[in-house]
């Protein structure tokens, strides 16, 4: 029975505890990539900040490299627009609940950050849905159209409604006979360049009049034949432009509203287009020839499905195609950045345009013949194809980072040269010690690499593996491009959703930065072996097949066939170069990859077994198969740990634990009863009954002896029945992990070269590989034999393993040793494996693997390790202390952190990630200093830190100019008067003493106030005086003896407030100076007064009456003491 109880484990000492503050701390850093549904944008050209609001509510702020911010609205919203006010650090959002919000940029924690000070909720009736808005010139008011016609704006300063309201009737009132039929919703908003009281308002049936807001009449009425879209100034004022439902736009003049300029113009008639949803006019400075910019306006029948933005200049004619939907785009013009007050440029003069489409963010180069894109330092599109897998490499050589950008460089040649036109904020954080490489594996067979050193993450090199298989991605859409002439179509983007072959897809990264060698393997079994060059070379990749399964007779595949290599010599430009290329059969996804560059060997592991493959001499040299003959059969054993029982079994099984528990507790119940009896105690039971297969410890018993014995032994934490997984979805042959170690496995005096094998099912494989000498290392052959083979009880996945060495530090790789970036393992012996299953982590001493230290998951909390691995934590205050310890992700969306040896939990941090989403678990990677990145979406990597050390936060700053925020205006405060004109008046006493006399004075003092108060409820309840009594003290020189405890009771009043006005008094000689009062609150202030002198009569004279009686006493007191 004594199984049942364990000793107390120590709890952890006070240095300890101190010491895990300075280890473990949970913080989320930063989000990476491209905003999931984004839905608005909106540019700043004074700040030269950018912002993009999504679907989910959330607003982020870009400026230069290391320069965000984000803010997220309580309410479950849309961002349907954003507007910034210009120069002032603040912005405006209007939400899909007809909500409008006012964001400001503030200073918190030395960094700059968003937050929401002022909201405005709309009516949410159909006719006052807002349908358009625009900005005044001064950004004082907000225009805003809608769905009934009407124009109703809103003050900026307070953020309320003004009582002015532009009316359709009053609209349609000046507009000629012929025009007056119902015009539609208000379309479009657009505020005259040169003058802030005029802005052209457009409806929807394509009635177009020019409001002059300070006369409230209508200037000008203009009227097109089809349905408006919107509309756009020339910049002196004299002419604007319409764009249309049918693909056509028009130029008016302002002065003229008998009709257009010209006739309407159709870029891509006559046949039937799509709308041109928005379209810009912008003047340039050296070519007299404006800018026309538009979105849409396709041949419905021939491009009716592309998304674009055209872009025209005299002769020079591009259509921008796109991949995803076009959402908004903003020209960036000097003239905007360089306008003032006192004068403004003659010229809008564009030279950057930003487009936002769906998944992606385009900034394109007006400047630059051509037009070519900017490159992105930021915003990136990680999901440019579906991103399948991840890996994080830190403090990467400078040799090996030089060769990863050169090669970049060489990539992006068709990039512009320009510097990045986003300039906006300063970043505060200093430049990176280590340089960290984020790598992304792709649908496409493509893999990424990524600077992420600092909070920008941005795009460094690409590899591309599927021209080594025969695809040439990308080629049939340049060939299509080339053939067509009209319209002038360039594709543009990187977002990409759809793969040619799945099997291309990347499953598995490694790279040893130290050796520059890349290994990557994918869903058809191919496993890739790459090495970085700096030159362009010409070779022909050699093909290795590996057949894992062998010559079984009874297995059949029956998946999707291997991937063929392409024969022949290949180009391969500089980077990371094929050398070899092999081939798993039967060709299952990868599901697991390992590599020892100090030894040249990779392996690689399916579900059907795994490989080890010498990648210097090209040749396999051992295979195993994991596949259980039963599994093929139907076959089961029958065995008491056996998951796969039957349900029969499993039925007899769970009635009997039943019966033999409710057994048990009448048994305790009836025990209980009968002590209780014995002592004369009625005890009853309030043990909930057991929920999820967990009882509640019971409570010690009150007698000395079983108090002692409950201190000494406690019960067995309550551990979860982890039922057993059903054949269907449970791949026992497959191979979750693999490692190489160098340790003591066949004897503790000599190391040998290890490969370690986990499965599904709780095995783990152990081979010993001998390794020729480096002189032979070339010619000889390498062998591996299996030493050991371990079967955990409870059969549950293997997910990691790591060997420690005598000061349980986890062994690192022989290359990292060499160049100094680790130190030496102690191989004098006492090593150690630490398994790690999904349910449990357990360490096991070598050679001879007995068990030393265990720890549960599933059984005690009920949840899963989905990922895991082994970190260095380094201590914030002392440099020189570090630790390893397990980090690691459950199926909850929880983050833990256990401690090496004895496997004890050091942090908990729960609802990391919702459990409800899988692909973010799945997802999730550690860095080896405690850091970890998951995808929050397809398109977005969120950064936390485990570690308190290491924090990787968006540290900038915005600078503004001195007066350019307005500040916000005081809150009046408005007096409650529930009967007119008599104040509250609240008396508060003060807790002053001098001697022992006095304190029985004052507290005689405070209780007759607050009768005093009580007596004058009606006074308390109307007013809002707040009046302070500072003191009531007893004054020895009048009295003369303090024993006598009688004194002249001096009250100061010093201070009352009344409706937001100070006054000051004092109560001996009754003299009052107060401070001019405004004019509304006159009458409050003198009701209060004659209500605050009468209350001081009252409580003076109260508090005298009480202290003559005290005197009374005192003297009768002294009499009986005589006699």
């Amino acid at each position: 029975m004594f199984k049942f109880f364990r000793k107390s484990q120590p709890k952890e000492s006070e240095s300890r505890e101190a010491q895990k503050k300075e280890l473990f701390q949970f913080t989320k850093c930063v989000e990476h990539g491209f905003p999931s549904k984004p839905s608005a944008l909106a540019y700043d050209p004074k700040l030269r900040l950018l912002a993009i609001g999504t679907k989910t509510g959330a607003v982020k702020i870009y400026g230069r490299p290391g320069v965000e911010m984000s803010g997220l609205h309580q309410e479950d919203v849309q961002v349907n627009q954003l507007f910034f006010l210009s120069e002032q650090g603040r912005l405006i959002s209007l939400c899909s609940d007809n909500s409008l919000h006012l964001w400001e940029i503030n200073i918190r924690d030395n960094t700059a950050v968003l937050d929401e000070v002022k909201h405005y909720n709309m009516e949410s009736s159909k006719l006052k849905s807002i349908s358009a808005c625009c900005l005044s010139s001064n950004g004082s008011q907000l225009l805003l159209g809608t769905e009934g016609g009407n124009i109703l704006l809103l003050d900026v300063s307070n953020f309320t409604l003004l009582d002015q309201i532009i009316y359709q009737d009053v609209v349609m009132q000046n507009v000629p006979d012929d025009f007056k039929i119902n015009p539609g919703a208000v379309e479009a908003i657009a505020v005259h360049p040169t003058n802030p009281d005029k802005f052209l308002i457009g409806y929807n049936r394509g009635l177009i009049v020019l409001w002059d807001n300070k006369e409230s009449n209508a200037d000008k009425t203009y009227n097109a034949t089809q349905q408006l879209e919107s509309l756009t100034w020339h910049r002196n004022g004299t002419e604007f432009v319409s764009s249309h439902a049918d693909g056509s736009y028009l130029v008016w003049s302002s002065t003229d509203s008998s009709g257009p300029k010209e006739p309407a113009a159709s870029p891509y008639g006559p046949f039937p287009c799509k709308a041109i949803s928005k379209i810009l006019w912008k003047t340039a400075k050296i070519d007299p020839e404006p800018f026309i910019i538009f979105s849409g306006g396709m041949p419905r029948a021939s491009y009716g499905d592309k998304h674009t933005v055209s872009v025209m200049q005299g002769s020079n004619h591009t259509v921008f195609d796109f991949t995803s939907r076009v959402i908004d785009f903003i020209a960036i013009t000097r003239g905007d950045e360089d306008d003032t007050e006192e004068s403004r440029a003659e010229h809008d003069d564009p030279h950057a345009l930003i487009v936002l489409v769906d998944e992606e963010l385009i900034v394109i180069d007006l400047d630059t013949p051509n037009w070519p894109l900017f490159r992105l330092p930021y915003v990136n599109s990680l999901h440019s194809t579906a991103i399948t897998c991840s890996q994080h490499i830190n403090n990467v050589p400078e040799q090996l980072w030089e060769k990863i950008v050169d090669a970049g460089q060489a990539q992006n040649n068709a990039y512009s040269a320009r510097e990045w036109p986003i300039t906006g904020g300063k970043a505060l954080v200093d430049a990176p010690v280590s340089r960290d490489l984020l790598l992304t594996g792709h649908e496409d067979g493509a893999v990424r690499f990524w600077d992420a050193s600092t909070t920008s993450l941005q795009l460094m090199y690409k590899l591309t593996t599927a021209p080594l298989f025969g695809s040439d991605v990308g080629s049939s859409d340049n060939a299509a491009g080339e053939e067509e002439e009209w319209p002038p179509f360039r594709k543009v983007g990187t977002f990409d959703p759809y793969s040619d072959d799945p099997r291309l897809a990347i499953q598995k990264i490694a790279l040893c930065s130290l050796s520059e060698t890349l290994i990557v393997a994918g869903t058809a079994g191919q496993v890739v072996i790459l090495q970085m060059e700096r030159e362009e070379r010409e070779q022909e990749v050699k093909g290795v097949n590996v057949n894992i399964v062998g010559e079984r007779d009874n297995f059949v595949w029956k998946g999707h066939e291997a991937l063929t290599l392409k024969e022949g010599d290949q180009k391969f430009a500089p980077g990371f170069q094929p050398t070899c290329a092999v081939q798993l059969c039967p060709p299952a996804a990868c599901t697991a990859l390992a590599f020892q560059s100090e030894w040249q060997l990779v392996a690689a592991g399916t579900a059907h077994g795994f490989a080890l493959f010498d990648y210097l001499q090209k040749k396999e040299v051992v295979t195993k198969c994991t596949l259980n003959p039963n599994d093929l059969t139907g076959v089961v054993q029958d065995t008491s740990m056996s998951r796969r029982k039957s349900f029969k079994k499993s039925l007899r099984e769970s009635f009997r634990r039943l019966r033999r528990r409710r057994s048990e507790r009448r048994r305790a119940e009836e025990q209980g009863k009968k002590e209780g009896t014995e002592k004369g105690i009625e005890q009853k039971d309030t043990t909930p009954p057991a929920e999820a297969g967990a009882t509640a410890s019971p409570t010690p018993a009150a007698d000395p002896e079983a108090g002692a014995a409950a201190a000494a032994v406690e019960r067995k934490p309550v551990e979860r029945q982890v039922e057993a997984r059903s054949t269907e979805d449970f791949k026992a042959s497959l191979v979750r992990c693999l490692y190489f170690a160098e340790t003591f496995v066949l004897n503790g005096s000599q190391p040998s070269a290890t490969l370690w094998a986990g499965t599904n099912s709780g095995t783990v494989l152990i081979f010993t590989i001998t390794l020729p000498a480096s002189d032979k290392r070339a010619v000889d052959e390498i062998s591996a034999v299996l030493a050991k083979e371990i079967k955990l009880r409870h059969h549950a996945p293997v997910i990691s393993i790591a060997v420690l060495d005598k000061q349980n530090r986890v062994v690192p790789a022989p290359l990292e040793v060499q160049h100094e970036r680790a130190k030496a393992p102690d191989m004098s012996g006492d090593h150690h494996v630490i398994i790690c299953s999904e349910e449990q982590f357990k360490l096991f001493s070598l050679p001879h693997l007995k068990p030393a230290y265990k720890c549960k998951l599933t059984a005690v909390d009920g949840a899963r390790v989905r990922r895991l691995d082994f970190v260095n934590f380094r201590s914030k205050t002392d440099e020189n202390y570090n630790e390893f310890d397990i980090a690691c992700l459950t199926n909850l969306g929880d983050l833990s952190v256990y401690s090496i040896p004895n496997l004890r939990r050091q942090l908990m941090q729960s609802g990391c990630i919702r459990k409800e989403d899988i692909n973010g678990i799945s997802s999730f990677i550690f860095t080896r200093n405690g850091q970890g990145f998951f995808l929050s979406s397809a398109s977005e990597f969120v950064r936390v830190s485990l570690s308190a050390q290491l924090i990787t936060l968006p540290l900038c700053e915005v600078e503004l100019k001195e007066g350019m925020r307005p500040e916000p205006e005081p809150e009046p405060e408005v007096a409650a008067c529930p009967e007119a004109g008599t104040p509250a008046i609240q008396v508060t006493a003060a807790e002053d003493s001098e001697t022992t006399g006095a304190e029985g004075a004052v507290g005689e003092g405070e209780t007759l106030e607050q009768s005093a108060v009580e007596d004058h409820n009606d006074s308390r309840a109307d007013t809002t005086a707040d009046i302070t009594v500072d003191s009531v003290t007893v004054n020895p020189d009048v009295v003369g003896d303090t024993s006598t405890q009688s004194a002249e009771v001096v009250t100061t009043v010093t201070e009352v407030t009344v409706g937001g006005v100070t006054k000051e008094t004092n109560a001996d000689d009754d003299t009052k100076a107060t401070q001019e009062p405004h004019e509304e609150t006159k009458g409050i202030i003198d009701t209060a007064t004659d209500k605050l002198e009468d209350l001081k009569i009252e409580v003076k004279d109260a508090v005298l009456e009480k202290v003559k009686a005290v005197e009374g006493e005192n003297e009768n007191h002294v009499v009986e003491a005589v006699n």
